[in-house]
């Protein structure tokens, strides 16, 4: 593709969401290029779950097929690499990347996903996605009654502990330090057999990203299958900020029913502006970002 040509989409991000996108865009004859540089954030993870007809399926395996077929429409185009820079432009937008390119298209999508800030204990990283979960719909029924623990704090660490007690009933906090429990969640804890470990963490040994169990300060050690945590996030594309996208207060971009940013022409979809995080629903709302993208191109030209 060449520079300056214009399209009618520039897409960022090529993972699940943005691939859905495209293919609404691409059934619909729409000239779209996905700029994507292959580092989607599951890419540790070796199977996703509760996405329809792709239970258990590694990650890996859906975006090939997923990009295998977007790729049968002719008007999509892809380009490996980084975008850099997006700037407004007459009648759209302008797009650089990391290698000097520039693209310009009518409207823009952000399909970029989270950078996930880890904690910084030994073995975390390893085990991020294998065995340290977020997700108890993603992951959860694969370890279903096991020694299960959570990793956070506070109201953090009260709702996710409601939740997986539906998984199991062997479960424990994990503070990593002074509990910042009410008196009212500490008693609701006692009830469900759910204790509170308030002392700091070491290291998570592990094998091949599976935890083996857990290392404390103290020099004492406990036994759990997985660890379920909330890591603090950040945008993984600082580009939508830069062109004065709003975020929520949890830190996600702010869209409306149809996927559109507060700039004019600029939409988002999947786990940079999702609540919740998980494959099926990345696809659903870059199906439906697609779907809105050209029905505002329609109602601009006609």
């Amino acid at each position: 593709m060449e520079e300056n040509q214009k399209l009618d989409v520039i897409i960022i991000g090529g993972s699940y969401a943005g691939l859905s996108a495209a293919m609404s865009l691409g059934r619909a004859i729409r000239n779209v290029l996905i700029i994507d540089n292959g580092k989607p954030c599951n890419q540790q993870t070796p199977h996703s779950h509760n996405f329809i007809t792709q239970d258990g399926s590694p990650p890996g395996e859906i975006y090939e097929l997923a990009k295998t077929q977007v790729s049968y429409y002719p008007t999509i185009k892809f380009y490996k690499g980084l975008a850099t820079k997006a700037s407004i432009v007459e009648n759209g937008f302008a797009v650089e990347t990391q290698s000097g390119d520039t693209f310009k298209s009518r409207k823009l999508l952000f399909a970029t996903g989270l950078r996930d800030l880890l904690p910084e204990i030994d073995g975390f990283k390893e085990c991020w996605g294998i065995s340290i979960l977020h997700c108890p719909y993603c992951h959860g029924y694969e370890i279903k009654n096991e020694d299960t623990g959570i990793l956070a704090n506070g109201e953090m660490a009260f709702e996710l502990a409601r939740l997986i007690s539906n998984w199991t009933k062997s479960l424990s906090i994990f503070t990593n330090g002074k509990q910042e429990f009410t008196e009212i969640q500490l008693e609701k804890l006692k009830e469900n057999g759910i204790r509170v470990v308030e002392t700091e963490i070491k290291s998570l040994p592990q094998n091949g990203g599976k935890i083996q169990n857990i290392v404390f300060k103290d020099g004492s050690e406990t036994n759990v299958k997985a660890i379920y945590s909330r890591p603090k996030f950040l945008q993984h594309c600082s580009i939508p900020a830069d062109l004065g996208c709003e975020l929520t207060e949890s830190g996600l971009l702010k869209v409306d029913g149809f996927q559109r940013t507060n700039v004019s022409g600029v939409y988002a979809c999947g786990d940079n502006s999702n609540q919740v995080r998980a494959v099926a629903l990345a696809v659903s709302s870059g199906s439906f970002a697609g779907v809105s993208l050209n029905k505002d191109l329609i109602e601009a030209d006609f």
